[in-house]
């Protein structure tokens, strides 16, 4: 066994690489890229993609539930997303609207937890009204905790969380000194959450885009040439063996 293979751990029959479910990631994150393009590539409308994005996300969940995956971040809206064409931007959220409600019952009979994190005004009613529904009626699972990132922005997260410690400060109820990295993280929409330790992004491009800035810190990063809707369980897991052939130094040696 070579020293790749060791670091990985396991090795199937046929001499490929398979995951080791002792080196999992905690947590992976992924940037959905790709949509627009797999679906421009195939001379249809942008929202065919999303959809078939959609359809795609089902099966990297199912995926997460059965390698093992205790949470699974996807960044489905960002904050710059609101500057494409309003036809689009209106199709999103009522795509949303009909993810949440028909996937609610699959999701919470495998165990999943639902929570959305980013922004939430300026959000349509129906769409906070799903929201609300399927974070309530999945808040007790624990098999997989899933977070869609929605109306999110890295550099919106950290303001936000800036604003809400200053507020703090300024009543008097927090000590300036008091402030240190643990405190700044529970003032996040991720707080309480592991941060990132695989970051995957798909479609090719070499960026973060404005994705979980604070908590990917230290998040392995791969990037795949894959359009999302392509992404299938055999990439996904070749992501995850990647990162178990990784050496995670954390600024150290």
């Amino acid at each position: 066994m070579n020293e790749g293979q060791q670091r990985i751990g396991r090795t199937a029959a046929n001499g490929a690489a398979t995951i080791d479910p002792n080196k999992l990631p905690q947590h992976v994150a992924i940037i959905m890229d790709g949509n627009g393009r797999w679906a421009q590539n195939r001379g249809s409308a942008r929202t065919v993609g999303h959809r078939a994005g959609v359809q795609n996300l089902r099966t990297i969940v199912r995926a997460s539930v059965s390698i093992g995956i205790p949470m699974l971040t996807v960044f489905a809206f960002s904050t710059e997303n609101w500057e494409r064409p309003p036809e689009e931007v209106a199709y999103l959220m009522k795509l949303l609207d009909e993810v949440l409600e028909r996937e609610a019952d699959e999701l919470h009979r495998n165990g999943v937890r639902i929570r959305v994190i980013g922004a939430r005004t300026g959000l349509p009613e129906s769409t906070l009204r799903a929201i609300e529904a399927v974070e309530r009626r999945t808040a007790g699972n624990t098999r997989l905790w899933l977070n869609v990132a929605w109306n999110y922005g890295g550099r919106a997260d950290i303001l936000q969380a800036v604003r809400r410690i200053a507020e703090r400060v300024a009543a008097g109820d927090l000590a300036p000194e008091a402030i240190d990295e643990q405190l700044f993280t529970s003032f996040l929409y991720t707080a309480g959450m592991p941060d990132p330790d695989l970051v995957i992004r798909t479609g090719g491009e070499l960026r973060i885009s404005n994705f979980l800035l604070w908590q990917s810190a230290y998040a392995e990063l791969y990037v795949s040439d894959v359009y999302w809707p392509d992404f299938d369980e055999e990439h996904y897991r070749k992501a995850i063996i990647a990162y178990q052939g990784r050496q995670r130094r954390f600024g150290g040696l």
